[in-house]
């Protein structure tokens, strides 16, 4: 009976990984279907009335819609889409409740996708003047002079196993970089220190 509990466990260690990560890519492209994939291949069918809703047209949705971001990536290199996207900031920052949203949003996917990535600072901060207890995050900011809070920086401490995370201020004596790839660190503060120990072994 025991061996056979440790076989259970020993096959969802292996299947669990797989089929979650299966699971969650079937999410997102669901979600994509339903919402941009779908209204890419209506207006497809609009155009094109002889094609019927099949799965031919989410197909050309799909063909459709990453045409039109890598259009819009192309686009985004140019003076005077620049110049555009700056004006339609600007009229985002004078909508008190969409400004939020909006910088949110943008600021979070700038610090992923962006040229400027903010989560490429991987540090640790000690919490104790004998630097015996220490946690690791990422600088996001290393200048704190528009808040009054000089020789100080943000630093973002991910949660592990969790998608949220803590921002701290703490003064720069206190923070030490990391001489270790940005991916690195955060595969080990999400895995709780569980990807090193077992890449070792």
């Amino acid at each position: 009976m025991k061996s056979l509990l440790q076989l259970f466990f020993q096959g969802l260690l292996i299947l669990l990984p797989f089929v979650l990560t299966i699971y969650l890519v079937y999410l997102i492209f669901t979600v994509l279907d339903e919402t941009i994939f779908s209204a890419s291949g209506a207006l497809i069918t609009s155009f094109f009335p002889s094609l019927e809703s099949t799965l031919l047209t989410t197909f050309l949705g799909i063909i459709f819609t990453l045409a039109v971001i890598i259009l819009t990536g192309i686009a985004g290199r140019l003076y005077l889409t620049r110049f555009l996207m700056n004006q339609i900031d600007n009229l985002m920052e004078r909508i008190p409740l969409v400004k939020m949203l909006y910088n949110t949003l943008k600021d979070f996917f700038n610090a992923f996708f962006g040229e400027k990535k903010s989560f490429d600072k991987p540090v640790t901060v000690y919490l104790n003047s004998e630097r015996t207890v220490k946690l690791i995050g990422f600088i996001t900011c290393d200048s704190l002079e528009d808040l009054s809070l000089e020789d100080q920086v943000a630093v973002y401490l991910p949660q592990s196993y969790n998608f949220a995370g803590n921002l701290i201020i703490v003064d720069k004596g206190q923070v030490e970089p990391l001489d270790l790839p940005a991916s690195k660190v955060m595969t080990f503060i999400v895995s709780g220190g569980v990807t090193t120990s077992s890449s070792s072994r």
